[in-house]
């Protein structure tokens, strides 16, 4: 078996550790209420009409009829936690779509220190090293977690029920830690995975991600944890 499918397969043989503490909340590192003009990050997505990635009334907002990521454009690394509101847009508007409330984090590129050279297509991370959750993706239809590495994308967790999938126009409380190589996803208090890493990604870049869809954002800090 190549490497890379060797580790692919060891995650998905490893029993679930537990991940009895993250910590609690020390330093601010980054903050945004996304009001003024939108700075400080890197957007990826087709440029075309009908396509924005823009602060809008306060939010910032991701309308796409493909794949778009906004990336931090700065480096994250350590023990932190990522907070910030998010609302999936269904009012008629041409790109809405009830799907795809998604994320990267901890992302680098192995073959390049820039990571920001991608035009929004979802293959175009294949190769990146990351954590990716997906909710409400593939049409509303199922919630993820993946680890990307090595050019595997390995499915770390799933949940195919109405709780854990989307409703349009309400405002998700998402949070997103690394704790001493666990990485969790909580939305509106609840766990929706909890994932110890044996090799855990621990320096990288956090990103908005969706597809095909009308989101807005708001509120976003990022904390280290202690």
């Amino acid at each position: 078996m190549k490497p890379a499918l060797a580790f692919a397969a060891c995650l998905l043989a490893l029993p679930a550790a537990a991940c009895d503490s993250f910590g609690e909340r020390g330093a601010l590192l980054h903050e945004d209420d996304f009001n003024g003009p939108l700075a400080g990050y890197v957007a990826e997505y087709a440029r075309k009409p009908g396509n924005v990635v823009d602060n809008r009334d306060g939010r910032l907002l991701i309308d796409v009829d493909s794949g778009g990521t906004v990336w931090l454009d700065r480096p994250l690394s350590g023990n932190l936690v990522i907070t910030y509101t998010r609302r999936v847009v269904i009012d008629g508007g041409n790109n809405d779509r009830l799907s795809d409330l998604n994320h990267f984090w901890m992302a680098h590129d192995p073959a390049n220190p820039d990571l920001f050279t991608r035009s929004g297509t979802f293959e175009d991370y294949d190769r990146l090293h990351l954590y990716y959750a997906g909710i409400g993706g593939n049409g509303n239809t199922s919630t993820r977690l993946r680890r990307y590495g090595a050019g595997q994308r390995v499915l770390l967790g799933e949940h195919l029920d109405r709780d854990h999938l989307l409703a349009p126009n309400r405002d998700y409380q998402v949070e997103i830690a690394v704790y001493n190589g666990c990485t969790r996803v909580r939305v509106d208090g609840k766990d929706y995975f909890t994932y110890r890493d044996p090799q855990p990604y621990t320096r990288g870049y956090f990103g908005f991600r969706t597809t095909w869809s009308r989101h807005t954002i708001d509120n976003l800090a990022i904390h280290q944890l202690k």
